[in-house]
């Protein structure tokens, strides 16, 4: 198959992904004893810090955020559950996180580790209190392009409404959006040149939609790309010019095999490093109030 071809099929996967996500996500969580979503939930009680206040994440992207990292055995307590990390499912409920997080989000793709879980153990460790519970919202999906993350697309809007749905089930404060994107806009000069500004406006949006006007987001600086415009996509990540965005560089960390996804050991430093990246962040936001 030529590369034209190849990478016309790839989209039209990845369209179809989205579309059958948003079909997921955007409907009202269904009782009956039917559903998708809640047949592959049955394993996964809900949680008993399911009603209670939380620290909300916004996990978006796509395929190194949703994880692509093999889960060794016997997994290593970075990515274990822990009864104060919750995650929400795509039909809504809170239940104790557990890799790999986005199976039921990312469904086109075998998911497995990604960075939320060592971020979220990371949090827990340096936390003032015990009772700090946090809420992991999955929504990232492999192999899309920062366009399908426009408002009014189906990604966009999925992960608006669970983000409102997360601050609803239970309550919370939303902490900042994890986002990890960009590897599928390499492939093209035009979606590479133009990402620094697509980017911006989807923080803008994001801001303005959910309510919270300085919300923390931070961005992943690509270690890998798809094609061969990986340079100027990380060149724009550097160069975003909305405040409260910030960079964490993950160029350098180790790739599984195939050059693109990151892998086990990387998704462990990488959550590490996003989780300092955060605390760093409040610390300063405090020491200036």
């Amino acid at each position: 198959m030529k590369p034209a071809a190849r990478r016309r099929l790839l989209l039209l996967a990845s369209l179809a992904a989205a579309a059958l996500l948003s079909f997921l996500l955007l409907a009202p969580p269904f009782s009956g004893h039917l559903s998708l979503s809640s047949l592959l939930l049955l394993p996964f009680p809900v949680s008993p810090y399911a009603g209670k206040p939380k620290l909300l994440f916004l996990l978006a992207g796509q395929s190194n955020m949703a994880g692509r990292g093999v889960a060794p055995s016997p997994l290593p307590p970075p990515f274990r559950p822990h009864p104060r990390v919750l995650r929400l499912t795509a039909s809504r409920r809170w239940v104790t996180a557990a890799p790999p997080l986005h199976a039921d989000i990312d469904t086109h793709k075998a998911c497995g580790l990604g960075p939320a879980m060592p971020f979220a153990h990371r949090l827990l460790l340096d936390a003032a209190s015990s009772d700090l519970v946090l809420g992991l919202v999955p929504s990232a999906v492999g192999g899309t392009r920062i366009w399908m993350w426009d408002r009014g697309q189906p990604l966009y809007e999925a992960a608006v409404a669970r983000a409102r749905a997360a601050v609803d089930a239970g309550g919370g404060t939303l902490g900042a959006v994890l986002w990890f994107q960009g590897e599928s806009d390499t492939i093209e000069l035009a979606d590479a040149t133009a990402y620094g500004g697509r980017m911006e406006r989807l923080v803008n949006d994001f801001r303005a939609d959910l309510g919270v006007p300085n919300l923390l987001f931070i961005q992943v600086g690509l270690a890998s790309g798809e094609g061969n415009y990986t340079d100027i996509v990380r060149e724009t990540q550097r160069n975003i010019k909305v405040p409260n965005v910030i960079l964490v560089d993950a160029m350098g960390l180790p790739l599984r095999d195939d050059e693109l996804h990151l892998s086990t050991e990387a998704q462990l430093q990488l959550g590490d490093m996003l989780a300092q990246a955060y605390l760093k962040f409040n610390s300063s936001t405090d020491s200036r109030q």
